[in-house]
């Protein structure tokens, strides 16, 4: 298991501080709540170390029985996240004959941030590249390896222990997220890894440490202990008040723009703050003009059990019928047997247009204008 304790400036947290760097200090004064999507992933970790160590020969207990959260989806995910990083060490036995495996590996990149250091899944070490493999197990967020801070300090701790004794020229960092079918990596040669510790982490990290540097809204207020109550984060999203809340045909294209690239911001912290009124309220605040009701409820059996044995006696079937979804039906036939017998009755909608960033890696849909454009270029 991992070793216990937690960074002011942590890896985990790097994407945060680098940005805002006096959030460090702010989130500081925060009591760590936890959450079950926390644990959930803390018991798909364990899983993943159990998982990995048997798959190396290593000696390890099997921890199942006492994981909360497992589940079959669970036990999928952490067998195909060691089948991966087993396919890594053949590859590299090619170039190297004595690869090294590193599991739940702590790594000190103190060199460049005060009291850094963090626990990474999984190093591999050879001569030549260095692969550094972080595990997902989250659901909600798409996790990119491209130029991913946490990643980075990773592999600096990696470095740190084995640049002298391994020729390392490329560092391949990897987010393994299965859930979401998503394996990224990011190379990067060991001398620009090097010069970006340097120049940017470790004057950023300094700021960060000493509570000072200017506070910055993003995308990384999600994860921010102190998102809901930060005035910097009000600010910004309080800009959009300027628009008076004008109909769409009375704002210019700018500033219709201007609005998309913040929307989504602005419903995520909304959200927040109602969703940090409700607690406070719950926990006996009383907010002017608001009170705390009960809201709607639905009917619900207290014994399913006795439910069932009742209207069977009566002479009914308690049970509906309905068919399996695709992702639960391909369990039950495995992928090949799912091919053979349901591919011909399989098909997949085009889905509902949204509206995206151009850096989504999505294709553009043609649009009825583009298309009417193209047939008058054939013509």
């Amino acid at each position: 298991m991992p070793p216990k304790g937690h960074a002011l400036l942590s890896a985990s947290s790097s994407d945060r501080w680098l940005h805002c760097p006096p959030s460090a200090r702010l989130c500081e004064t925060y009591e760590d709540k936890g959450s079950d999507y926390a644990a959930e992933g803390t018991d798909a970790h364990t899983l993943c170390e159990y998982k990995l160590r048997k798959a190396l020969g290593m000696e390890t207990t099997d921890p199942t029985e006492n994981l909360t959260w497992f589940n079959q989806e669970m036990d999928d995910c952490a067998t195909g996240y060691a089948a991966y990083i087993l396919e890594l060490v053949e590859a590299a036995k090619e170039n190297c004959p004595d690869p090294v495996v590193l599991i739940e590996q702590r790594v000190d990149f103190s060199r460049w941030v005060e009291e850094g250091f963090g626990t990474s899944d999984a190093i591999l070490i050879a001569d030549g590249t260095m692969h550094v493999i972080d595990y997902k197990h989250g659901l909600g967020v798409l996790v990119s390896a491209e130029d991913n801070p946490q990643m980075k300090c990773y592999a600096l701790g990696a470095l740190e222990l084995f640049d002298g004794i391994y020729d390392i020229d490329t560092v391949s960092m990897t987010i393994y997220q299965p859930r979401r079918q998503n394996i990224s990596t990011f190379e990067v040669s060991k001398d620009d890894l090097y010069r970006w510790a340097d120049e940017v982490l470790k004057p950023t990290a300094e700021l960060a440490f000493a509570g000072d540097g200017n506070f910055l809204c993003g995308e990384w207020c999600g994860f921010c202990k102190a998102k809901n109550e930060c005035r910097a984060r009000a600010d910004a999203n309080l800009e959009l008040a300027r628009y008076d809340f004008k109909l769409p045909p009375l704002l210019t294209d700018e500033d219709i723009e201007d609005i998309l690239s913040r929307v989504d911001a602005l419903v995520s912290w909304a959200s927040d703050i109602k969703e940090y009124a409700l607690q406070q309220a719950i926990s006996g605040k009383e907010w002017n003009g608001w009170k705390l009701v009960e809201g709607r409820s639905n009917r619900r059996y207290t014994n399913e059990a006795a439910v069932i044995q009742t209207v069977s006696n009566a002479g009914f079937d308690p049970y509906e019928r309905k068919l399996l979804g695709i992702t639960a039906m391909q369990k039950l036939l495995g992928k090949s047997r799912f091919d053979e017998l349901l591919t011909a009755y399989i098909e997949k909608p085009q889905g509902k247009p949204t509206l995206v960033p151009e850096s989504d890696k999505r294709p553009a849909m043609n649009t009825a204008k583009n298309d009417f454009m193209e047939e008058n270029i054939d013509e």
